[in-house]
């Protein structure tokens, strides 16, 4: 089968460019062939003029849709998956597919479907004014993007592809990365006939070694909606307790860090893999809901457990019970966070207890062969209608 991904790029390397290049190594692993319309905002939007450009695409890309149709008929792909069409290729360039009669899945990394931002996230916290209102234009009265031009672009390139339909009418399937993502969809009146869920994956190991850490482990960019403080805090207010972060700094901050708090840098495949290892187990304690974060298969690689928000889909992926993977607080609250690092700490037969669930939910439902089963059942289906 020929895939063709659709896929625009961001300033920065993503998480999304990163499942994109997986996914395009799994697919082709499998004896698949792949193919790609890529386009890039890399060094593009430095300059006034790249600003109006992307201003403009956003909303309709004449250079985008004319990208998606020669691609198409040069490709003859079997099936397009599409993740971000964001500015330079365009909601519009979905009626190229419909038009060449090539059903379309859409991956759904975000929430840019319903929020103009894709996040759901305003001031750092989580928001679903656009969902509960029904339309985007809270995103211009809030200013979420704190840029007027940003706020008005992003909002009138959602109004663009509601008013034409460009998603209703030219994507078969939704597929979102967690049920959370789903049910927003269906609330926003999606079609749930249409809504799948395949969840990101991870290249799950065969076994791991057990090992009880030094640090409380941090994996994420040092940034507000994250949350990072919040840890930081926690660690001043434990000075017996080891903190380690791991992630790129975003933003300046007159933060002071405690003598138990260390910021390792931006940490990549090796170095991460020692720094997860070493540890005792993860937290994430975002403000924000999030996507999928990886940040925690990549501890279930190695038996971690991992701390999260109870939002999101932070919820279903660590899970409560006996099958959870992890623990669970109350979103943004400091002392709830703080007493789930302090009792998970020395708690040594849960941390292992955990970890083990994280290991084998990783295993069943996350791994590359389990998530690419899935995706092979919906291309089958949905290209022998």
């Amino acid at each position: 089968m020929k895939i063709l991904l659709v896929h625009n790029n961001y300033g920065k390397y993503s998480g999304e460019e990163a499942v994109v290049d997986k996914m395009a190594a799994m697919l082709s692993a499998h004896g698949h062939e792949v193919v790609f319309y890529r386009r890039t905002t890399e060094g593009v939007r430095e300059s006034a003029s790249g600003k109006i450009t992307g201003f403009l695409s956003g909303i309709y890309s004449p250079s985008g849709v004319r990208g998606m149709r020669e691609v198409l008929r040069r490709e003859r792909p079997d099936v397009v998956n599409v993740h971000n069409l964001y500015p330079f290729i365009s909601p519009a360039a979905l009626f190229e597919c419909r038009k060449a009669g090539i059903p379309v899945v859409m991956t759904i990394h975000n929430f840019r479907l319903i929020c103009p931002t894709g996040l759901f996230m305003r001031d750092g916290m989580p928001c679903e004014t656009c969902l509960e209102r029904g339309g985007e234009w809270s995103c211009v009265r809030y200013n979420c993007e704190h840029s007027r031009l940003k706020s008005l672009g992003y909002t009138l390139r959602n109004v663009y592809a509601r008013w034409t339909g460009a998603y209703r009418k030219n994507v078969d399937v939704f597929a979102c990365i967690t049920d959370f993502q789903r049910r927003k969809l269906i609330a926003a009146g999606y079609d749930a006939q249409k809504i799948r869920v395949i969840p990101n994956s991870m290249d799950a190991p065969e076994s791991y070694q057990p090992m009880i850490g030094d640090y409380v482990a941090y994996i994420g960019r040092l940034s507000y909606e994250k949350g990072y403080d919040l840890l930081v805090e926690v660690a001043r207010r434990n000075p017996t307790i080891q903190f380690r972060f791991a992630g790129a700094k975003r933003e300046q901050t007159d933060i002071e860090i405690p003598e138990n708090v260390r910021f390792m840098g931006y940490l990549q495949k090796g170095e991460l893999a020692d720094f997860i290892r070493q540890s005792r187990f993860v937290v994430m304690s975002s403000r924000c809901y999030e996507g999928f974060p990886m940040a925690i298969l990549e501890a279930a690689c190695y038996g971690k457990p991992t701390i999260g928000p109870a939002h999101g889909g932070f919820t279903e992926i660590i899970g409560q019970g006996e099958s959870a993977i992890g623990e669970l607080f109350e979103p943004n609250n400091l002392d709830d966070l703080e007493r789930k690092i302090v009792s998970l700490w020395n708690n040594f037969d849960r941390i292992a207890s955990l970890g083990k669930n994280a290991f084998e939910k990783l295993q069943q439902e996350y791994s590359s062969e389990v998530v690419y089963n899935k995706w092979n059942d919906l291309f089958q289906r949905i290209t022998t209608k």
